[in-house]
């Protein structure tokens, strides 16, 4: 008798359909076909074990196991659960009338209960995609699933449980994670995270983290110890507005797929930030793997939140050079011989450095390095690297008075006031940008530049000054034009507390602060 059912694989944020056929027929053995890696054999004694744990039988017959399609290479330990429901369904032990109409996935212990597979969100979508009823899951696994309240994605944590399912004869519907759309409120302040209330000075610090989360432009703190930049950063992910539901799905597929979504309650709608130490691999950072085992990086990670690199200039210049194809495409192509998989990595990043080896130069006579030290520590930070930052803050210490007597000085804002602008900016950028495929003012194209960021003579006029004064390049050019454009929408903002109001055009005064944010282009260190 010849069973099918239908399970899944990931190739990076995608799932595409995998046909489990078992057919048990006159011989002897278990045959496993397909291409399937070592963890798809191994599941024949795991799902063996499990099933006689449970009364099963194995049939004294030829069962033929057969992965469909049978080019495609088959990994990991979720074909378990579809494997030993095929074989209890092949041999007649139970009748299962529901096996065709859900996509199935699981790993199985040796008794019989179920652990958790990744990518539990993106075959949940496969199989609203194929028009099946729903997907049964590990329990654990489902819950990432439970948003899509248009389809039936039961938790299940043993095998007894599936085979209630999909028996159709009792009631299942405690096992339904799902059944009502969550909302998507403002999540709660995270926990440990710094108030910008907090951070005593480092005004125009603040104020340039501020256009930066305004449209997601990346940014880069270059100071001496002590001097807030970490604080800063980490501060920064509590003036960031909440995630969209598009952003919250994406982001959430990729924890999904890297096996990192387990416990989730639903779609991710904190936006994530990620803090790699600076020694972290390339493929760490970047994404990798093993033949067509690929898995997402830090880059793709971060997607829809912040990636912070503290002691940017100490990382191996090799990974900190493979950041410029994700800093300008917003994606990751990671090649293999056997495999090329493409992940999102749309993140802002936020990097922080010492000025020098020892720290303190440009603070008075405290530097003890030499001018060559100084020209080598910055200069591992190459041009096309600083040239795709579009924020570039350098920090000094704190003064005495102001670390001494905070109290005195006037009432700093708060992480939630400067919030509120930025989401009030946002929702500019995301009006302004409706049909054009991205959301903020960084994301924009040079088509895009040409139509939202017209220069009057008097702009042109200064720019063409800044690029000679500064000689920057084409891309510091348009990076400047998509920092003067946040910074007027942000001056809107500012100028009307209440309301959307409808941004003016951009001045010579914004094109100005723009480039007073490239400071590294043209730092001349001795």
């Amino acid at each position: 008798m010849l069973i099918n059912i239908i399970s899944a694989r990931c190739i990076g944020i995608e799932a595409i359909p995998v046909t489990v056929e078992i057919d048990i027929n006159g011989g002897i053995g278990i045959h496993l076909v397909g291409l399937a890696d070592v963890a798809v054999k191994e599941s024949l004694l795991r799902t063996v074990t499990a099933l006689q744990s449970l009364g099963f039988h194995i049939p004294g017959k030829k069962i033929v196991i057969n992965l469909a399609p049978a080019d495609l290479h088959k990994k990991g330990s979720g074909y378990d659960l579809p494997i030993a429901l095929g074989i209890i369904a092949a041999s007649g032990q139970v009748e299962l009338p529901g096996l065709g109409k859900y996509l199935i996935m699981g790993e199985l212990g040796l008794d019989a209960t179920l652990r958790p597979v990744p990518g539990a969100l993106p075959m949940a979508e496969l199989a609203r995609q194929m028009g099946l009823e729903g997907c049964i899951l590990p329990e654990t696994s489902a819950w990432e699933a439970a948003d899509l309240s248009d389809l039936r994605v039961y938790g299940a944590r043993n095998l007894t449980e599936v085979l209630g399912i999909l028996g159709e004869r009792e009631d299942c519907s405690r096992l339904l994670v799902t059944g009502k759309r969550l909302t998507f409120p403002v999540p709660p302040v995270r926990s440990g995270v710094m108030d910008f209330s907090e951070i005593i000075g480092q005004e125009s610090a603040k104020r340039g983290l501020e256009i930066a989360a305004c449209a997601g432009h990346n940014a880069i703190l270059v100071g001496p110890p002590g001097a807030g930049k970490s604080s800063l950063a980490k501060a920064l992910s509590g003036i960031l507005p909440p995630m969209s539901l598009e952003e919250s799905l994406l982001t959430s597929k990729i924890f999904s797929v890297a096996g990192k979504g387990g416990g989730q309650c639903g779609l991710i709608r904190e936006r994530p930030f990620r803090a790699p130490h600076y020694s972290a691999s390339m493929a760490a950072i970047i994404g990798g793997g093993n033949g067509d085992n690929i898995l997402p990086g830090e880059v793709s990670l971060a997607t829809g939140g912040v990636l912070f690199l503290d002691e940017f200039a100490q990382m191996p210049k090799s990974v900190a050079e493979a950041l410029r194809g994700p800093l300008e495409d917003r994606k990751v192509t990671i090649s293999r011989l056997r495999a090329k998989i493409e992940y999102p990595a749309s993140f802002m990043l936020v990097a922080a450095s010492n000025p020098c080896p020892c720290g303190y130069w440009g603070e008075g006579d405290r530097c003890s390095c030499t001018p060559t030290q100084r020209q080598t520590y910055l200069g591992r930070l190459s041009g096309p690297i600083l040239d795709r930052i579009d924020i570039q803050l350098w920090l000094h210490p704190v003064d005495a008075r102001s670390l001494v007597g905070p109290e005195k000085g006037p009432r700093r804002e708060t992480s939630a006031q400067i919030a509120r602008r930025v989401a009030r900016v946002r929702e500019i950028q995301r009006r302004r940008f409706a049909g054009e495929g991205i959301v903020t003012n960084a994301e924009m194209s040079n088509r895009q530049l040409a139509r939202f960021c017209p220069l009057s003579d008097a702009c042109k006029e200064s720019m063409e000054k800044i690029i000679s004064n500064m000689g920057l390049s084409a891309r510091a050019y348009t990076r400047i034009l998509k920092v003067a454009r946040t910074i007027a929408d942000l001056e809107a903002v500012s100028a009307q507390p209440e309301g959307l109001p409808e941004p003016g055009p951009i001045e010579p005064r914004h094109l100005y602060e723009a480039a007073g944010y490239r400071f590294l282009d043209r730092q001349n260190i001795p």
